[in-house]
């Protein structure tokens, strides 16, 4: 069993979750349990399935779950744009956004690459 705390990509996915917490802090408030709530959801998968991929005995059900996580991260990455869109985020915060996004789907587009 590896071990997901040691894996580049879950540091990286885990300090996104922490940084986008900090962010949807300041949505609105009518946003709570939407638009904030969503993109949250959508960032706590992609440490949680890289996590659970490590549990996990073969390559192959590691990198369907790193492909799961991948699809979550996308969904985040569009979840930010619609954020800057709506005003909820200035452009500075999209750009470092943005940034840790990229990081995030280009480690596990190359772990995925290498589990295959």
């Amino acid at each position: 069993m590896r071990n997901f705390r040691n894996l580049a990509v879950w540091q990286k996915s885990h300090s996104l979750v922490l940084a986008l917490y900090a962010l949807t802090a300041r949505f609105p408030e009518a946003e709570y349990f939407g638009l904030a709530a969503q993109v949250r959801r959508a960032a706590i998968c992609v440490p949680t399935k890289i996590a659970e991929g490590c549990s996990k005995e073969s390559d192959t059900d590691f990198a369907k779950l790193l492909n799961i996580a991948l699809g979550s991260v996308c969904e985040v990455e569009y979840t930010i744009i619609l954020a800057r869109d709506l005003k909820y985020i200035s452009e500075a915060d999209y750009q470092a956004m943005d940034a840790q996004i990229n990081e995030v789907k280009r480690l596990l587009s190359g772990l995925i690459t290498q589990m295959r």
